[in-house]
């Protein structure tokens, strides 16, 4: 069962990495430009290097809204971006994963290193578990996450997770299939935790 959405703010999982392919750039560049046009406020990790960077650079320059969420302990590591409309500091990572959940209705993953995967999989996790019902779209930029998609349907078919867990999540390839993709995602509930554990047959 699919639903209108109402999307408001865009959580964007993304990586600081600055040596990345400029197909990655450019993809986040094209997301942040057609959420800002749509009225959306993007939320992200807050460092002005890598992706992050780029979406806030995009964010500037449109003068759409953009809020940061970074710990204290890694203003030096991230460089926090100077350009944000908002900058929120937390004091650790479980603190800034929370943070982008209560201050976002959706997530979206690009590609990333360990950072990403793992915030990605726990959203995922928790959105199972309801704890959360975002919708999460991962912007597969030239099958990028191919490996994991098949892993995870592998999961599936394995049995480690329901049938129905296919429906935590979304996967696009270009940009402007995100927001639809977002607004048309399956509807996740916070009963359907019932399905968390899978049963015998």
């Amino acid at each position: 069962m699919t639903f209108n959405h109402d999307i408001k703010s865009v959580c964007i999982y993304c990586a600081s990495s600055a040596a990345i392919d400029p197909k990655y750039f450019q993809g986040a560049d094209q997301l942040a430009a057609g959420l800002i046009s749509a009225g959306i406020r993007l939320v992200c990790g807050g460092g002005r290097e890598g992706l992050m960077g780029q979406l806030a650079d995009t964010a500037v320059r449109l003068g759409g809204d953009i809020t940061g969420i970074l710990p204290t302990f890694m203003i030096d590591i991230e460089k926090q971006h100077p350009g944000l409309t908002t900058m929120i500091e937390v004091e650790t990572m479980s603190e800034r994963k929370m943070a982008f959940f209560e201050h976002a209705d959706s997530i979206v993953v690009l590609p990333g290193g360990t950072g990403t995967f793992e915030e990605f999989l726990e959203a995922i996790t928790l959105k199972r578990l309801g704890k959360i019902t975002h919708p999460v779209v991962i912007l597969n930029i030239d099958g990028y996450y191919d490996p994991l998609i098949q892993l995870m349907e592998r999961a599936i078919d394995e049995r480690f997770m329901d049938e129905r867990h296919d429906d935590l999540w979304t996967a696009v390839e270009k940009p402007e299939e995100v927001l639809p993709a977002l607004r048309n995602a399956p509807v996740w509930k916070e009963e359907y935790s019932k399905y968390a554990a899978v049963k015998k047959a």
